[in-house]
C-alpha cells in the first residue's frame, strides 16, 4: 500500500544571510522596503513539497507514490526519486516550462524569506487522481492553485483520507475555498501562522475544526514542537532537541512524512507527532530538504 503525495516538485536556491533579519528590516519602514542581504553562501538543491515529503517517507520504509509537474529541466528529478524507490508514474513533464524554482534567504535565527517561480507547477490540474487500489491514503500539500482545488475534489470523490497541508499557498484561497478543502479532508497540518491565518479567512477556530468530522489538527511550532487537536482537545507534543541546527529547509515536511507514515499504519496521531518531531530535528541538522538519513532502527521502527 502506498500514499499519494500531491505537491510540488522544484529546485531550491538557498542562501545564508549570517545576520538577523529583524536588525535590517525597520518595521516602521515596511511599507518603502528596500533591503539588500549579503549571503556568503549560496547552494542549489533538490526540492518542493512532494519530493521533500516522499524522499522522507521512503527513508522510513514507507510507499511514496508523487504526482507532481516538472519543466524539461526537470529530467534528472524523476532519476532521482526512482532511484529512492519513490513511484514516479504520476510525474509529469511539462513541455516549454522550467520547473519550479524557489529562492531561499535564511537567516541566523532560523528565519526564512521565500521567492517562488511556479513554472511547470502551473500545470498541475492537467494530472488526475489515479485509480489505484493501492492507495490508502494521501497529502494535498503546496501546489498549483487549481490542481490542489481539483486533486481534493477527487481525492473525496475516490474516499481517500487525505491530509490538507496548504503551507504557502494558503493565502491563494478564500474563506469558502479554505472550508472546502477542510470538509473534504480527514486531517489538517499546518504551523502556528498558517493556523492563524486558516482561522481568520474561515472565521472557525482550531478547536472547533477539530470537533468537526476531522480526525485531527496538527499546528507545528518549530523547536517547540507541536500541538494536536482532536475533538475540542488541545496536546502539546515537545519538541525533540536537534544536534546542530544548520538549515530549516524542509523541516515541516519530514515532519508531515511521519505523519503519512504512521496514519497509514493504523497510530495515534500524538505517536506520528512524535516521530515528526524527531525527524524534524533530524533534519534541521543538514543543509537541504533531501540529504538527512533517517535511521529506522534509532527511531524504532524495525520488527
Amino acid at each position: 500500500m502506498s500514499a499519494l503525495i500531491c505537491g510540488s516538485l522544484a529546485f531550491d536556491t538557498i542562501a545564508t544571510f549570517p545576520g538577523r533579519f529583524a536588525q535590517q528590516i525597520l518595521p516602521e519602514q515596511v511599507h518603502i522596503l528596500n533591503v539588500s542581504f549579503l549571503v556568503p553562501t549560496l547552494r542549489r538543491e533538490f526540492g518542493g513539497c512532494a519530493g521533500n515529503i516522499a524522499y522522507t517517507l521512503r527513508q522510513l520504509g514507507g510507499q511514496a507514490e508523487v504526482m507532481g509537474t516538472l519543466g524539461e529541466d526537470g529530467r534528472d528529478y524523476v532519476e532521482r526519486m526512482k532511484s529512492w524507490g519513490a513511484g514516479t508514474g504520476c510525474v509529469r513533464v511539462v513541455p516549454g516550462s522550467y520547473t519550479a524554482q524557489a529562492i531561499i534567504i535564511n537567516d541566523s535565527d532560523n528565519n526564512m524569506i521565500n521567492a517562488f517561480h511556479p513554472g511547470a507547477m502551473q500545470s498541475s490540474h492537467e494530472t488526475a487522481v489515479p485509480p489505484d487500489p493501492h492507495i490508502r491514503i494521501a497529502i494535498i500539500s503546496p501546489d498549483g492553485r487549481d490542481g490542489m482545488l481539483l486533486h481534493a475534489e477527487q481525492l473525496a470523490a475516490a474516499k481517500i483520507p487525505f491530509l490538507f497541508d496548504p503551507g504557502q499557498q494558503l493565502p491563494m484561497f478564500d474563506g469558502a475555498e479554505l472550508r472546502r478543502f477542510v470538509g473534504q479532508a480527514s486531517w489538517v497540518a499546518l504551523n502556528d501562522y498558517e493556523a492563524r491565518m486558516l482561522c481568520e479567512r474561515t472565521g472557525d477556530t482550531l478547536e472547533s475544526m477539530s470537533r468537526s468530522h476531522l480526525a485531527g489538527v496538527v499546528v507545528t511550532l518549530g523547536a517547540a514542537g507541536c500541538e494536536l487537536w482532536q475533538q475540542g482537545v488541545r496536546t502539546v507534543v515537545p519538541g525533540q532537541a536537534a544536534s546542530a541546527v544548520v538549515d530549516p529547509t524542509g523541516c515541516g515536511d519530514a515532519f508531515r512524512a511521519a505523519l503519512l507514515f504512521g496514519l497509514e499504519r493504523g497510530w495515534s496521531l500524538l505517536r506520528c507527532a512524535e516521530l515528526g518531531n524527531r525527524l524534524g530535528a533530524i533534519k534541521i541538522a543538514c543543509r537541504g530538504g533531501q540529504n538527512h538519513r533517517a535511521d529506522v532502527h534509532t527511531l524504532g521502527l524495525t520488527g
